[in-house]
């Protein structure tokens, strides 16, 4: 079985739209449930963001996937570039449409992910 994803209070506050002291109150208030690093920071599970999203936690066959922070974002006209700031020694590039970009939207400082799957590369958020 797949590790679960954990993102970082910040990151997890951005994905969701929140400051990272709402995230905390939440916590304290028991409106999203976090999980403690090594370190006693909190994470947040990727099921959870997905949860308070409203959304179901999407999954594809593709095995490799790359998390990471979104860097930039340029739309001119019906495509936009994306580019992503891997978690591991990689960068990635990919040319999606500008509406896919608009609905996970994508903006600098979201975590999203490449999926690599065959000679594709989708992005998922």
């Amino acid at each position: 079985m797949p590790a679960t994803r954990v993102y970082s209070a910040g990151d997890a506050a951005r994905a969701l739209g929140i400051s990272l002291d709402t995230l905390r109150r939440w916590d304290r208030d028991g409106r999203i449930r976090v999980q403690r690093d090594r370190a006693n920071r909190r994470v947040v599970p990727e099921s959870e963001i997905a949860r308070l999203r409203g959304r179901r936690q999407q999954t594809l066959s593709a095995r490799n996937r790359l998390g990471g922070v979104v860097e930039s974002v340029q739309v001119e006209g019906l495509l936009a570039r994306g580019e992503l700031a891997i978690d591991r020694p990689a960068h990635v590039v990919a040319i999606i449409t500008a509406e896919a970009a608009a609905e996970l939207r994508l903006q600098k400082g979201t975590p999203a992910a490449a999926v690599v799957k065959s000679t594709s590369i989708m992005v998922e958020r």
